[in-house]
C-alpha cells in the first residue's frame, strides 16, 4: 500500500512539475501582457473616449476604452506608480469621457496604448510623471 500511495505522489508531482515548466509557455491571459516599452511607437499619441472597463491590480492598472467604435486596452504604470499619481479606485468609472496621452503599439492593427497621462473628471494623473513632461 506505501508503494502506490509513493507511486500516486511521485505521479501528481511529476504532472504539477510539469504544468508549472510548461505554463510560461502557453500564450494568452496576463501572461501575454505588455510589458516595457518596446512593443510602443516612439510617437507621442493622444486618445480620447469612453472608460469601458477599469482594472488597478497586477501585473499593471489597464483601462478599455471606446474610441471611433474600437475597444482600446491601455496599459497604466505599475499599481504603486498609478496610485502614487492619485489614480485610485473611485477615480473613474466606466462611461466616464476620458483622454489618455502615451505611445501607441507599433502593430497599428493592434488598438492597444501605454499611458503616461490620464485625464479623467477634471483631474490629470501623471501615471510615469517623468515621460509626461513630454505631453
Amino acid at each position: 500500500m506505501k508503494l502506490i500511495k509513493s507511486l500516486t505522489c511521485g505521479i501528481r508531482f511529476g504532472l504539477f512539475a510539469a504544468l508549472i515548466a510548461v505554463g510560461p509557455l502557453v500564450p494568452g491571459g496576463n501572461a501575454a501582457a505588455h510589458h516595457g516599452w518596446e512593443w510602443t511607437s516612439g510617437a507621442p499619441f493622444e486618445l480620447s473616449g469612453t472608460i469601458e472597463d477599469i482594472y488597478i491590480g497586477q501585473p499593471h492598472p489597464t483601462l478599455t476604452i471606446r474610441s471611433d467604435g474600437n475597444l482600446w486596452e491601455v496599459d497604466l504604470a505599475p499599481v504603486g506608480a498609478t496610485t502614487n499619481a492619485g489614480f485610485v479606485e473611485g477615480v473613474a468609472s466606466p462611461g466616464d469621457a476620458v483622454t489618455v496621452y502615451g505611445h501607441r503599439s507599433r502593430n497599428e492593427s493592434e488598438y492597444a496604448m501605454k499611458a503616461v497621462r490620464v485625464v479623467v473628471g477634471g483631474g490629470t494623473y501623471d501615471v510615469y510623471p517623468e515621460r509626461a513632461r513630454a505631453f
